[in-house]
């Protein structure tokens, strides 16, 4: 049997993304500010910037695609239960991706043609095609060929979605001939000057490999995202997909400013006391671990006091004295012997930060074998197996990278998983009739392995594709994650995206897309 759990302090996000200013729209100069850097400089805090950002795109996704709902004892929740959003939701998913692509921008506009920053060439253009499939995939067009002009061009026009796609594949394209041509001059060259990363890289330490593996995922999720809509080259560096999880750690500790910003969001601040606390675990995600739909030992890992009386759920915009108060810790915070060496996924305040995962590279590739057509072959079940497996794997891992083998080994629960569920093809997938049953036990598969770690991810797999599946208008939580108070015109009830920010409506009017509407303006790849 698995181990009961006990209350711990619950931790909440912020409901909507915090604000920072735009550096493409900065008109200001601050004389006590730094004028020059390096890429030495840059990149490590570049690097740590994209954590904070993929953080607030969690909080986001996981708002939206059924991993949260509304605690009880708070009130004003408004937008976030009734979809009615407005420019001034979730700003920080736009204005601080801008803040970041603007570092990668300067890396690459100060390295380019010097093949002594090949590297730091190649990986900021990785970063920021990464960077800005986030924001497309949210906002659908986007600035993307004028951003960077600062005094030059103030307001920047709006690319079309199909266009700034097309140009972060090449981007990454370019990204792996760069680290290749770096790679080739250090191998043959005597006297060669390329500059190594050393501890710059907060992601892999410096194995470019690595790099050229994150370019070739991404280039597959690009691929896979627009499938049917854009056509790619699939030409993949011979090292590969991932093969481990895409982690930033420029030295998170338990300090002012220096936590993992998930943990940070959603357990404990650096002070000890208990983060926001205004959200809580959702009755849709709940139900693939308790019962409801599949049981699932990673429950216990990742949920506080889970199958215990105090371990609370709510669906989203259900409020009433009986809703549950968030427990005293997170909601997702598991009370192991060190809440600082944590397992699932608050895993610490110096727990490194997810960026892309290996069960989602595992399921990319799974989905790419069976739909064909994009330079991956291979078996799916393989695939998809191994996705079930790295997500054991990554929710019981320790936050300082080791594992309790005597108390939460993956492989002896996975195998536990596959027993208890002997009939199901959303657990075995050679089960699965055709093709799109095969299919969604990919996405849902995929969706409980991104739960709370990147949330977005998932939300942008269900307006594609319509897994996991929900049952629309329901009023009952386990079928649906919609909230019971949406406003949304849309047979799911759900939203179709959030709208572009208050700061572009007041400095960027003028280009920015009008008539923009939360439930019936689309991405490009979000089929009608």
């Amino acid at each position: 049997m698995k181990r009961i759990l006990y209350i711990t302090i619950l931790s909440c996000a912020l409901m909507f993304g915090m604000t920072s200013c735009q550096k493409y729209l900065n008109i200001n100069d601050n004389p006590n500010s730094a004028t020059n850097s390096t890429p030495e400089l840059m990149l490590s805090q570049a690097l740590t910037s994209t954590g904070a950002v993929v953080n607030t795109y969690n909080t986001m996704g996981a708002q939206l695609v059924g991993y949260m709902a509304n605690a009880g004892g708070y009130g004003g929740f408004g937008p976030a239960v009734t979809y009615s959003f407005g420019n001034g939701n979730f700003q920080g998913c736009w204005n601080d991706a801008y803040n970041n692509l603007t570092d990668y921008q300067w890396i690459i506009t100060h390295t380019n043609g010097d093949l002594s920053y090949a590297y730091y060439n190649g990986a900021a253009k990785i970063m920021k095609a990464l960077v800005f499939q986030l924001l497309v995939d949210t906002y659908n067009n986007v600035p993307y060929t004028d951003a960077f002009k600062e005094k030059e061009n103030l307001t920047p026009k709006y690319d079309d979605a199909k266009v700034v796609y097309d140009s972060i594949y090449a981007l990454l394209d370019g990204a792996i001939a760069s680290i290749n041509e770096g790679q080739h001059d250090l191998e043959t060259n005597g006297s060669s000057n390329v500059q190594e990363f050393g501890d710059n890289d907060v992601l892999f330490g410096g194995d470019m490999d690595d790099w050229k593996k994150l370019a070739n995922t991404l280039k597959l999720r690009i691929a896979l995202r627009s499938k049917g809509t854009l056509t790619f080259n699939n030409n993949y560096d011979a090292v590969g997909f991932l093969d481990k999880d895409a982690m930033v750690n420029p030295g998170y500790q338990q300090a002012d400013g220096k936590q993992n910003p998930l943990y940070n969001s959603w357990g404990y601040t650096y002070t000890g006391s208990t983060a926001n606390r205004a959200w809580m675990t959702c009755t849709f995600v709940s139900a693939f671990y308790d019962g409801n739909k599949l049981d699932d030992y990673r429950g216990y890992a990742i949920f506080n006091n889970f199958g215990g009386s105090s371990y609370g759920i709510n669906q989203l915009g259900y409020e009433s004295n009986s809703v549950p108060s968030a427990p005293s810790a997170g909601s997702w915070i598991t009370p192991y012997q060190d809440k600082n060496n944590n397992i699932g996924v608050l895993k610490g305040p110096g727990a490194s930060m997810p960026i892309l995962t290996l069960a989602e590279a595992d399921f990319m590739q799974a989905e790419a074998a069976l739909v064909g057509g994009l330079g991956v072959s291979g078996d799916v079940k393989t695939y998809f197996d191994a996705g079930v497996l790295d997500s054991y794997k990554y929710i019981y891992r320790l936050s300082d990278g080791n594992y309790d083998l005597t108390n939460w080994n993956p492989e002896t629960d996975y195998q536990a998983y596959l027993d208890m569920n002997p009939d199901s093809y959303l657990v075995h997938i050679d089960l699965a009739e055709n093709n799109a049953q095969k299919l969604e036990a990919i996405i849902t598969q995929k969706y409980i392995a991104l739960n709370m770690v990147n949330s977005d991810q998932s939300w942008n797999d269900f307006r594609r594709t319509g897994y996991p599946k929900i049952v629309n208008g329901s009023s009952n939580g386990v079928l649906t994650f919609a909230s019971l108070q949406s406003t949304s015109s849309r047979t799911d009830k759900l939203p179709s995206r959030i709208l572009y920010p208050t700061s572009e409506l007041s400095y960027n009017n003028e280009n920015v897309p009008k008539d923009i509407n939360q439930f019936t303006s689309r991405i490009f790849w979000d089929p009608e």
